[in-house]
This record gives C-alpha cells, sequence and structure tokens, in this order.
C-alpha cells in the first residue's frame, strides 16, 4: 500500500475523526501487527498539538490464549488497576482512536458462556464510569487490515491484505482530498439530520419482502446524530470512519414486529447468521438463526436491556460500502452498508441537553439502559420506510433502501 495513502488515512483519523486540538491527551487502542500505521497515527496527534499520546496494545491471539486456560472465576475478576484506569478516564476524559483489525474468528472452539459471563462481570463494574462520560469526550473508530481478517474477506487471495486495505481506504473516502471529502459528506448527513428533526416523527414503519413488518416509536424531540457529533462543550469530531448513517435512539419499550437480518453479525469472534428477531412490547420474545442461535440467544440475556432497541439507524443501500460488494464481516463496515439496528444501549446523548443527564434521568425519558449495545443490519435492497407523525401524518423517509427524502 502507498505510504501517501496510508499517510493520508491517518490524518484523516487524527484530524477529522478526533480532530485533535493543542494540549489534549490522546489514547490509541491497537493490535500488535498494526506497529507501523499506529506510529504514524502517534506522529500525526503530536503534530495536530496533542500533550501526549498513550498507545495500549492487545493481540486475539494473546487474548485467546487467556480464554482458554484461566478459570471462569479468574476471567470474571476485575482487577482494582483496570478500575484506576477507568477513574482517570472519567477525570480527565482522554480522546479515544479505537484502530479495530479483528480476526471475525477469533475466538472460535472457546466455550461460549466462558466469554459471555466475564465480559458481562467487567462490563457491569466500569459501566457506571463510561455513562458518566457518555456525550463528554472525543472518541473514533477505524480499521487496519490483519491477515485472518483479509483471508476471511478475500479467502485463497494471495493479495488479500492489500485488497481489504484498497477496501479500507476506499470507502473511508480516502482519495487524496479526504479532509474536503468528509466536510463534503457531513454536511449531506446533516441536511438529512435535519429534514428528519423537522418532520417530528412518532413511529418508524419497516416493511420489506423478506418478512420484516416492524413498528418503532421514537422519544418526542429526540435529536438525530450521523456524521459529525460534537461534546458537550462543543468539540467535534467523526466517531466512525467510515460513517453512512443518520441514526437516533427509539423509545425503549415501544417496538412490535418482526425483523430479518441482511447481513452476518459478528459477536465475541463469531458469526450469527440468517437470524430474526420477533419484538412484542417492545421487548425480544424470539430470536431464530440459521447459525449460532445459542450465542444470539446468550447476547440477548445479557440484562433487561438487551431484549430492547437502544438504535435505529437509517443508511442508503446504494452507499459506497454496499456498492463496493463486499461483506467485510465488521460491524463498522457492514453496519455503514446497510439500515441497522442496535440492541442494547441507548444514546443520551440523542436527548436535549443530554449529555448533562443522569443515566437515571435519561431512562426515564425512554433512552434504554444495557451492558450492552450490538448493532446488525436489517437494510435491503426494497427496504421501506415510512415516518408517521404525532397527528398520523405519514411520510416515505425511505423506498426501495434508498432515502426518499
Amino acid at each position: 500500500m502507498q505510504q501517501e495513502k496510508l499517510q493520508e488515512y491517518a490524518s484523516l483519523l487524527i484530524r477529522k475523526g478526533i480532530n485533535v486540538q493543542p494540549g489534549e491527551e490522546l489514547w490509541i487502542n491497537a493490535q500488535l501487527h498494526q506497529i507501523d500505521f499506529v506510529r504514524m497515527c502517534v506522529e500525526e496527534a503530536y503534530k495536530a498539538g496533542a500533550k501526549k499520546v498513550r498507545v495500549r496494545w492487545s493481540d486475539d491471539k494473546i487474548t485467546k490464549l487467556g480464554y482458554m486456560y484461566q478459570t471462569t472465576s479468574e476471567l470474571c475478576k476485575v482487577p482494582e488497576y483496570s478500575i484506576s484506569e477507568y477513574r482517570y478516564m472519567k477525570k480527565k476524559l482522554p480522546s479515544m482512536l479505537h484502530i479495530i483489525s479483528d480476526d471475525p474468528a477469533a475466538f472460535k472452539g472457546i466455550k461460549q458462556s466462558k466469554i459471555t459471563k466475564s465480559n458481562l462481570k467487567f462490563r457491569k463494574k466500569v459501566k457506571p464510569y463510561r455513562d458518566a462520560m457518555d456525550g463528554k469526550y472525543k472518541w473514533c473508530i477505524g480499521a487496519v487490515p490483519s491477515k485472518e481478517w483479509a483471508e476471511k474477506v478475500f479467502p485463497h487471495d494471495p493479495n488479500a491484505e492489500e485488497k481489504l486495505w484498497e477496501a479500507i481506504l476506499s470507502t473511508s473516502r480516502v482519495d487524496g482530498k479526504a479532509l474536503e471529502n468528509w466536510d463534503k459528506h457531513n454536511a449531506e448527513l446533516m441536511k438529512h439530520r435535519k429534514q428528519l428533526a423537522e418532520l417530528k416523527l412518532q413511529y418508524l414503519h419497516y416493511k420489506s419482502s423478506n418478512g420484516t413488518d416492524l413498528k418503532v416509536e421514537l422519544i418526542k424531540d429526540i435529536e438525530w446524530g450521523g456524521g459529525v457529533e460534537f461534546t458537550n462543550l462543543g468539540n467535534s469530531y467523526n466517531p466512525n470512519i467510515p460513517s453512512e448513517e443518520v441514526f437516533t435512539s427509539p423509545k425503549a419499550g415501544s417496538v412490535e414486529g418482526i425483523v430479518y437480518s441482511s447481513k452476518p453479525l459478528s459477536y465475541s469472534g463469531q458469526l450469527i447468521e440468517d437470524f430474526s428477531v420477533r419484538f412484542e412490547k417492545g421487548k425480544v420474545v424470539e430470536v431464530k438463526a440459521k447459525k449460532n442461535q445459542k450465542l444470539l440467544e446468550q447476547m440477548i440475556s445479557m440484562d433487561e436491556g438487551s431484549k430492547m432497541l437502544g438504535e435505529v439507524a437509517l443508511v442508503p443501500y446504494d452507499s459506497p460500502i454496499r456498492n463496493s460488494g463486499v461483506l467485510f464481516y465488521e460491524t463498522l463496515f457492514d453496519e455503514n452498508a446497510a439500515c441497522h439496528l442496535a440492541l442494547g444501549a441507548g444514546f443520551k446523548e440523542c436527548l436535549p441537553n443530554g449529555a448533562n443527564l443522569t443515566n437515571e434521568e435519561a431512562h426515564a425519558l425512554g433512552i434504554n439502559d444495557s451492558v450492552i449495545h450490538v448493532d446488525f443490519m436489517i437494510g435491503t435492497r426494497d427496504l421501506e420506510i415510512i415516518g408517521i407523525d404525532y397527528k398520523g401524518k405519514k411520510t416515505t423517509i425511505f423506498k426501495n433502501g434508498n432515502w426518499a427524502i
């Protein structure tokens, strides 16, 4: 891969994704095989004025060894140094750049209950700190290929990593003028956010020929996000690169019907495929999957909120990611190839003055609360979404899978 393009991508993540400002602290989370690209990001951050850059390394293979050899009891222990780290994060609010490259089948062969129990224990322990940080710090997720991920996306191809690099950079709008491209893209997403807000919708009704028939209630006066976001102090950042979505949080416990997945879901290092989710009185009452149904059942049993929706996201079927023809097996990309929903926690920052609300206040206003937030893709070529306002007026939001407004 050309160094110039990699440098441009690093600049995009630092200067548009995080939008590093002079004097701020940045943490980078990355895997060991990403070291050359991470060095680029570190240098770019210092050039942008960061006062301190910290890199936290991880490795799927080492993590898997922990799951293999540690007892469940030991895995469920949350050490004090992890809590101290979260205390520091809550107090200092460092910006966070997550550079992902996970193997979609990283933990294949590991007893799923072991992973689920240890993850649940950790998430519950650190949740109060994460909740306190919501809407108050800048973060961004980008991606770098790994050998295992590339071979999953492009099997039996000797140039798999190079091809995955090309797909990542292309869908991230890295073509020699990435920063300008994202200014234009953010403006387009903001236009749709404004249109949706002006409609003052009460419901979204999803229908497609695969059997999806779902009605979702929205929170009154809820705000829409997508593209550029802002902290409670007005600092801008792009949380996902790439991103094609305009999203909000629905009213917890107010969804009826059934929805069918349109792409596989990578969860806990395994793939859940060809699945459906049925809701009654706002909660999941039945899930079916041709592959890894038990894992899906475990996911919705993490807590009471994992059975309810936390996000609705609108993404045109003719998005750059879907049109690339690549199935990434990675939510960052695949969720931006199609309309999607998320089970679990909602976004309190979608509420007016949401970042300054307590979790209890946000929950009382209708934001779902959970230790998980898992996106799954539902967009199809013939998906229709009808918006219904408080007077019963209907507006076609999506037709044939694409924006109709």
